[in-house]
Formats: C-alpha cells, structure tokens, sequence
C-alpha cells in the first residue's frame, strides 16, 4: 500500500494504462529521466497522478507559471485530498528588483509588494515537507531561488505538548528569538499575543491561532485551534509545532559570525575601492553595510537580508543557495529521494536553464559600483547543473518536448489517443490583411466572435504584445463585447480569477500574449484565434503554435483561425502534426465505436485562501 490514495470517478482509459505502467517500470528501474509525451486533453495530469500513487516518496510538480501551476494544485489536491498538496510560487504580487543603471547614474532600489496569502502557503509547503512524508508541491520556477537554510528553519521550531513544562518568560523569548512578532492589537500571521497566561499563536502557514494555556505549576495545560473570525474552538491537539515566520532564520551565534564575516569582506572590499580610487563607491558600499550590520545584530534582520545568505548561511562563496530543493529529503547516501514532474518542460526546462546569467549580469553591476558586496552574488538562482544535482528521478510532461527531455530520457511514452474521442480541431488560414475584401484580421475575428457568443461559448484571442492584447481588449469592449485580456503584469490571484470568471461565462472573450498556451483547461472554449500567425519567432513558433492550438482541444465544436498572410516552416510543421493526430484518433474512435464528446468539468476555486490575498 502507497502513501498515496487516489481519489477519482474514473479510471485509466484510452493509452493512458500503458503510459501508466511505462512510466512505473521506468522508475521501478531507477532511471533519473522519463517522458511523458502526450497530446493536449489526453489527460497527462491523471496518468501522473497513477504513477505518484505507486511512488512512496515526496514530489515537486513545476510549472512554467502561477496560472497553469494553480490549475494543477485544484487537479491534484482533488486527486488527493487526503494527503498534503501545497502550492509554492514567487510570492510578489509587483516586484521591482534592485539594479544600478551606470550610464545615466540611476539605482534603483528593490521594491516589491508581497502577496501574504501566497506567503503563508509557501511556509504551509516547507512546513509539510519537515513534518510529513505523503507531500505534493506544486510551484513555478521561482522555486530554485534561495530559500534560507533548512535546518536553521526545521531546528527553529518550537514544540509544544501538553504536559511540557515552559514558562510564560521562556516562551515569549523563544518566539521572539525566531522572528514571531508580539502584539496586543488583531492577530496577524507571524504574530502572538498574551493574556495572562494564555498566549494565542498565528502561524506564518496557517489561517487559524493556537490558544496555548499555561498552568500555575509552569506546564502547557491545553492547546487549542482558534477560528480567527468566530473564536470558537476547533480541535484540541496534544501537540503543535510552530515554524518560524520567515525562512531566512538564524540563530544569535550565527548572526555575530555573520556579522564578522561581513565586516571582514567590507573591509577587503573597501580596501580595493580606496586602492583604485573609486571613493564614492567605496562610501556608498561603507554606509550600507554597516547600517545592516547594525540592524542584524540588533534584530536578527535586515532591509535585503537574502544579499547576506552566504554569510549567515556559512556558505563558500561560488557554494550553491538553499532553495525548496532542499528541504526534500534526501535518502542515506545523500541523493534526491523524492520525485520530480517537470510540466510543460519544453518552457520549464530553458526557463530554469536561464534564469542564473539574467540574476549574475545585474549584480555583477550592483557589485562594480559599490551598492553590494561581492557575496550578494551568492543571493541567486541555481545554476543548471546545480539544479540536476538537487533533483531525483525525473518525468517531463509536454505535448511538445524539448531536445534535452528526449536526448536525457531512457523511457519516452506517448500518449496521443484522448481518452473522450475528441479530435484536434481544424484549422483555418485567413489573411492578415485581405486586400480583395478590404478587410483586416481584427474585423475578421470580430465577426467570428459574435458568432461564438451567440451560441453562449467561448474564445481565445492571442495577440503578440502585451499593448496589442490591452488595445485589443479596450477596441472588444467598445463594440459591446464582454472580454477581458491576462498578460504575466496582472497579479496571481487576479489571473487565476480572470480564468474562473471566463469559464462562468462572466465575459466570453479572453485575451492572451504567452500564458494562455501550456496546460490550461478551458473546456468551454470552441474556438483559438492566433493573430500574426506568419510571424517567425518564439511566440509562433512550432511548438507555441501547437500548444495554442490545443486551447480548442476540449470542445467537440473546437476550431482554429490562423491569420498570415503566408504558411511559415512552423505553421505548416505545426499542421502537419495535428493531422497526423486528427488521423489517428478518428481511427481510434472508429475502431471502439466512440462519439467524441466535449469534457465537462466542475468550475471551482483553483487556490485555497483565506480572504487575504491582497493584503
């Protein structure tokens, strides 16, 4: 017996058994890498989820965005609702990172805006990963980003059960001492109150308080869960382990190390700027650091406490970050003991491939003028051959896999036959500007969009640009249509919101750049119109257009209008390709006898939050 029970009105269909078994034999053979190469609306996520039920270990399900990784968090919390599934993405609701322009002598402080709600289900995935074996975390690729150091968060812990003897003093100082905030106002994540000798306790993970009683004889007499609204007790547990609000935690004698350190590098680095006669960067570099020194010695934190994680972290420099990564488990002989799904990993894959020489080239500069040590570069995503070092065995999932999936993967298991019976949609060619009809694509598209809401369905628009999708949208709303476009600027929970909103049937017409492409199951969507289609390039290339195209792939009534005013390489690739499939799954149904049907699926809230989420 697994440590996973999966949940589901149906079973395996279509190829998806043979997948299934394909997949487990893979990593029954311990092979680090498979692929799971299967067709929009093929139902990847349910073959997936029938490996990790057969797969007694922890796993990290990344996602390519917030979007498409909130859609897989609602599928697998409802394939396992009775075990811990977790959402773990980039909590910055806006996020202006800290960079120096030395041509035109701007800096450009960090500003961000942080999401609590997403926060508070961050520490909720890496207190589940310390506590608890039978733990899917869905995330995006922020998730290689520096986390802190594990065991600094897991030893910060406090644990309480009734019958241990603490006193009022002792546990007021230890909750402080990791970060825990006191208050005697309205009870916040990451913030306690007492009253006598009841201290009410808001987990940075949870949207409930503990009420912990302390007795006259110095022991925990009672814990309770707190509903934060009605105040009325939920449950008694026996024992609670409370972690700490922030992940960079460190404990005092590491700080005063740290401190030292950092003092150390100050003055080697200003030894170099005073030697080269850069004085005004060596004054810039002095009244920073040491005004954070202070800060650390006196509160543990500090205003870009991560530009220090290697120093509070007892890291070597060039040494690789702490990131999710590590606090999966590891088994005795020190490898990655959990498994990885890797979805869309044609995007996944170059996104994590990518992401250190973008962070290394702005603080190379940051470094150079005097506004951080050098050991801020150590504040960073992993390289790509850290991140191979840190992960275990491995399923890439994607319509269109890239090179490395299909180079590195042992085992590559298609599944290209809908278990449903739906056929890819067909494709129409119309000209961007038809000159015999005096008539552009825009004019064109809106007349098949009072079509599709005429009949009460919906519709993809993908534009190129950011402006054209807003410009598009503003020109919809003007002609009466309800639309409304989503690019990566709009907020997180705000998108996930948008896509529930179009599915209602709230507004019929949604507009896309990029992140209306990879996974996202709209079933109520009968037609994909692509704009510019004969545009060369990473937006219209053959796998985008692939991955497009198959938003139309869940409606019976699915059709799909490329504008161009020429067939490029990858738009007749890309066709050829969907042929090719249309063929093989018309003669699948003709074999079993299958009407193909549109999938009809429950509309519900894709995260869980408590109300928060824009605080």
């Amino acid at each position: 017996m697994g440590i996973f029970n999966l949940t589901s009105e149906y079973g395996p269909s279509g190829d998806q058994p043979e997948a299934i078994e394909q997949l487990k034999a893979g990593l029954d053979r311990g092979e680090q890498y498979q692929t799971l190469l299967g067709i929009t609306g093929s139902g990847k996520t349910f073959t997936v989820a029938n490996v990790i039920r057969h797969f007694n270990k922890p796993v990290l399900v990344i996602a390519p965005n917030k979007a498409l990784a909130a859609q897989l968090y609602r599928e697998y919390k409802n394939y396992f609702p009775e075990h811990s599934v977790n959402y773990f993405v980039s909590y910055y609701d806006y996020y202006q990172p800290e960079a120096y322009m030395p041509g035109t002598d701007t800096y450009i402080e960090k500003e961000a805006m942080i999401n609590q709600e997403i926060d508070r289900l961050r520490h909720q995935a890496t207190s589940a990963l310390l506590t608890r074996k039978d733990v899917i975390v869905v995330a995006s690729v922020s998730c290689i980003y520096g986390l802190g150091v594990p065991m600094n968060y897991f030893a910060s812990a406090i644990h309480l059960a009734v019958g241990q003897q603490i006193t009022r003093g002792d546990l007021i100082s230890q909750l402080i001492k990791i970060q825990f905030t006191r208050t005697a106002g309205v009870l916040k994540r990451g913030e306690f109150r007492v009253r006598g000798d009841v201290f009410e306790i808001m987990p940075a993970s949870e949207t409930m308080s503990y009420a912990i009683e302390l007795g006259p004889d110095q022991t925990v007499t009672d814990i309770a869960i707190i509903d934060p609204v009605t105040r009325t007790m939920i449950d008694h547990p026996q024992d609670v382990a409370l972690f700490p609000p922030k992940h960079f935690i460190s404990s005092a004698p590491e700080i005063a190390r740290a401190v030292k350190d950092i003092k150390t590098e100050l003055d080697d680095r200003l030894a170099y700027f005073n030697e080269h006669k850069l004085y005004l960067e060596a004054q810039r570099l002095e009244r920073r650091v040491r005004y954070d020194m202070e800060m650390l010695k006196s509160l543990g934190f500090c205003h870009g406490v991560e530009n220090y994680s290697r120093h509070l972290s007892g890291k070597l420099v060039g040494e690789a970050p702490d990131t999710l990564l590590d606090y999966f488990p590891r088994d005795k002989q020190g490898k990655p003991d959990f498994l990885l799904v890797m979805d869309e990993s044609h995007i996944g894959v170059p996104q994590v491939r990518g992401m250190y020489a973008g962070d290394r080239s702005r603080k190379d500069t940051l470094v150079k003028y005097g506004w951080r040590l050098p050991s801020a570069m150590d504040n960073r995503p992993l390289m790509f051959k850290e991140f191979e070092q840190r992960i275990g065995q491995t399923i890439f999932v994607s319509a269109t896999p890239g090179d490395w999936e299909l180079e590195h993967s042992k085992t590559v298991v298609e599944q290209v036959i809908r278990p449903t019976g739906l056929i890819d949609p067909p494709i129409t060619v119309r000209p961007v500007f038809d000159k015999d009809k005096n008539r552009s694509q825009i004019i064109d598209v809106m007349e098949e969009l009072h079509g599709v809401v005429k009949k009460g369905e919906r519709a993809l628009v993908i534009t190129l640009t950011k402006k054209q999708a807003e410009d598009l949208n503003d020109h919809l709303t003007n002609e009466g249509f309800k639309s409304r476009y989503i690019h990566s600027e709009v907020k997180t929970f705000e998108r996930t919101e948008i896509l529930m909103d179009f599915r209602r049937g709230i507004f019929d017409v949604l507009i896309g750049v990029n992140l209306l492409r990879e996974g996202l199951d709209l079933p109520e969507v009968t037609l994909v119109a692509i704009l510019d289609a004969d545009r060369e390039g990473f937006l219209r290339s053959e796998t985008s257009l692939i991955q497009t195209m198959g938003r139309a792939a869940r409606n019976v009534s699915g059709t799909v209008i490329l504008y161009a005013d020429k067939v490029t390489g990858s738009m007749q690739r890309a066709m050829d390709i969907v042929d090719k499939r249309r063929k093989l799954q018309m003669a699948y149904n003709k074999k079993h006898g299958i009407t193909p049907k549109t999938i009809h699926k429950a509309i519900e809230y894709m995260l869980d939050f408590s109300g928060s989420a824009g605080e």
